[in-house]
């Protein structure tokens, strides 16, 4: 019996489509990241940020910072550390994250729900006030009071479909900062344990 007629007996069973996939992965909560960058990538430079770049927007220029939410963060290999995540070639981080040789990788507490809906939301200005950044190590934006966050290196980018597949090394960090993770499930963003906070008017995390 072949593998088709072989699932079609399995109750409940539909054929593989977007929508399967995606209704698949609304009943996996999955940690919540923000991946920053300097457009263009070449060279990040320095975001410009003013001195002290605690509390500031992206600024103009060909070397603004660029972000977007993330669910797609995984864990590839310890030696030596590389993670991965996925982007659409349409996302508005894309053109930056093509291009740069490093990258910001930010993993999201309890209490930054609206951090996430902001880097979420097509169209914001990412970097204004309220959001707080400094530039890190090789010119990437650091969000302030994340759990953790690590500065990577590019190493390659993998075609997927109408996604990228960006494996990274990651090259400078911290994971002392505040907070209990952050999760996505069911389309919206929610703490461990507890009550899940619909995201109004956001694209899809990457």
């Amino acid at each position: 019996m072949s593998a088709a007629r072989s699932s079609a007996r399995v109750a409940g069973a539909r054929t593989g489509s977007p929508e399967l996939l995606r209704a698949a992965f609304r009943r996996h909560p999955a940690g919540v990241a923000v991946i920053t960058a300097v457009h263009p990538g070449d060279d990040p430079g320095r975001p410009r940020a003013p001195e002290g770049a605690r509390a500031d927007g992206a600024g103009s220029g060909p070397d603004r910072p660029v972000g977007f939410t993330a669910t797609s963060l995984t864990s590839v290999a310890a030696e030596p550390p590389l993670l991965s995540f996925g982007i659409g070639t349409g996302s508005s981080s894309w053109p930056a994250v093509a291009r740069s040789g490093h990258v910001g990788v930010h993993l999201l507490g309890a209490h930054q729900r609206e951090l996430a809906e902001t880097f979420a939301r097509s169209g914001a200005d990412r970097f204004a006030p309220p959001v707080r950044w400094r530039p890190g190590p090789h010119g990437v934006p650091v969000l302030a009071d994340v759990p953790v966050w690590l500065v990577c290196r590019v190493l390659s980018r993998v075609a997927a479909g109408d996604h990228r597949v960006v494996i990274a090394e990651v090259v400078a960090g911290a994971t002392d900062g505040p907070g209990r993770p952050l999760l996505y499930h069911r389309g919206r963003f929610t703490a461990l344990g507890g009550e899940a906070v619909p995201p109004p008017g956001l694209d899809p995390p990457g």
